[in-house]
């Protein structure tokens, strides 16, 4: 699944995997029932072993070589609490507490459960997406906007 420079990824292209090691160059990722290295897009920012840890959800790209790459990340995070604001409170290890806007308004997940949370795209501080999962296909997190961002900063150019 190579991408030519002229043609950009769509969200039927990206795939998902659920982070099992990480390093500073690459992490072990779990998707589609195999264990397979890949590496960071150039532009994922550093330092990458303080940002990505064992059960983040991550959106992969094959760069122009057929290499995997790593071009986003949902943290995995508890539901605290919701709030007349419409927010929903989650707890993630590394940021503590935070308020997110939910993908979905019209879904309420219980207090206690687990959800993909992310930092980065437009109209939000934070964002949560869909139930945290066992296997990243079955994932519901919003690939079209990841792939939108991606565009808007050129990073398919970016993989190798």
């Amino acid at each position: 699944m190579a991408f030519r420079t002229d043609q950009e990824p769509t969200p039927a292209r990206l795939s998902r995997g659920i982070v099992l090691r990480v390093n500073e160059d690459d992490c072990e990722v779990l998707a589609q029932g195999r264990r397979s290295t890949v590496r960071y897009a150039r532009p994922f920012p550093a330092p990458r072993i303080e940002r990505v840890s064992p059960g983040h959800l991550v959106a992969l790209a094959a760069a122009p070589d057929g290499i995997g790459a790593v071009v986003w990340r949902w943290y995995d995070a508890v539901i605290v609490s919701h709030d007349e604001n419409d927010l929903v409170q989650l707890w993630e290890p590394s940021h503590g507490e935070v308020a997110a806007r939910p993908r979905r308004p019209d879904e309420s997940r219980p207090l206690g459960t687990r959800a993909y949370l992310s930092a980065g795209l437009p109209g939000a501080d934070w964002w949560v997406a869909g139930s945290a999962v066992a296997a990243a296909e079955d994932a519901d997190v919003e690939l079209d906007e990841v792939c939108r961002f991606c565009a808007v900063h050129g990073l398919w150019t970016q993989l190798e």
